[in-house]
């Protein structure tokens, strides 16, 4: 864990002063880390997902670093449940003035060998809870006041074997913000969406040994010779929601180090004159990041 006691984001401190900003998937990985620097920069945040104690350990952090952070536990894939947590999240904290979708998940499996349960798990969690989520907002707060919303997809754009039903998902998803940047503006909503490349997160650390070690050599194949950070996906999710973003809406921004610009005709020489951005001050390495790259000195 990096040992300064704040974020460090590029942006102005106060920027969300009085915003209430809703980030799904809190608990752990991106979402945590969007969450910090959104409550670092005065907003009051609510971070959602499906395990309370994960919840109450971010929100805890968050209040341990001066910010305000509220959790609400409830399944994005349940229609019942996003009515009535959206609700009281309205009646505790007032307006919404932002959403993040970042809950998702999905698992490694060869399409003939992905059961239709399996498919509608990651279906329902990365395309229906963000629709969902969007549509309850936008009902019971955003369409009154206006907002902003970012959707979390994922490097799709060359196909994704082995998670084929996730890029299926993360696909419509993507063009779901098309439709609805359009549909929502004249309530005064802007929606767009992060792409997310090769980024050491968390998360990785759910997958097996296997793949692991195959995501371990991906990042010798991009251009800047390094996995992206946490805080670089976030610090771009912070760009969408900010006012510097008024007239950008509909878009699907990468943040993927031109990894799928690479071809077979073409050998990026090895360099370190791209350095990530650590932003995050409670950063944790998955296990593949610290298998490439040793321990870090701050952690």
């Amino acid at each position: 864990m990096k040992s300064a006691s704040r974020y460090d984001s590029v942006f102005r401190p106060g920027l969300f002063d009085g915003c209430t900003i809703v980030v799904t998937g809190g608990g752990s990985g991106i979402g945590r880390c969007v969450a910090h620097e959104l409550a670092s920069l005065g907003a009051a945040v609510v971070i959602t997902g499906r395990r309370r104690d994960r919840l109450d350990a971010v929100a805890a952090e968050i209040r341990e670093d001066g910010g305000r952070a509220d959790a609400f536990d409830f399944d994005i894939r349940d229609e019942a449940a996003v009515t009535r947590a959206v609700g009281a999240i309205v009646a505790a904290h007032g307006p919404i003035a932002g959403l993040v979708n970042n809950a998702g998940g999905q698992f490694t499996a060869r399409l003939e060998d992905i059961s239709l349960k399996g498919w509608d798990a990651v279906v329902r969690t990365n395309l229906n809870g963000g629709f969902l989520m969007s549509r309850e907002v936008v009902r019971q707060s955003m369409r009154d006041t206006g907002g902003a919303i970012v959707n979390m997809v994922a490097d799709f754009w060359r196909g994704m074997p082995m998670m084929a039903h996730s890029g299926a998902a993360r696909a419509g998803m993507s063009n779901l913000t098309q439709s609805a940047a359009v549909e929502w503006a004249h309530y005064g909503i802007r929606v767009n969406a992060v792409a997310p490349g090769t980024i050491a997160s968390s998360g990785l650390d759910t997958y097996d040994a296997a793949w692991q070690a195959r995501y371990a050599q991906r990042r010798l194949t991009l251009p800047p010779k390094r996995f992206g950070t946490e805080a670089e996906v976030s610090a771009a999710i912070v760009f969408l929601l900010s006012p510097a973003a008024a007239f950008v809406s509909g878009e699907t921004l990468r943040v993927d180090g031109a990894g799928p610009n690479m071809t077979n005709a073409y050998e990026v020489p090895e360099h370190s004159r791209l350095p990530a951005f650590e932003g995050f001050h409670r950063a944790q390495a998955p296990r593949v990041v610290r298998d490439v790259d040793g321990p870090r000195e701050d952690d």
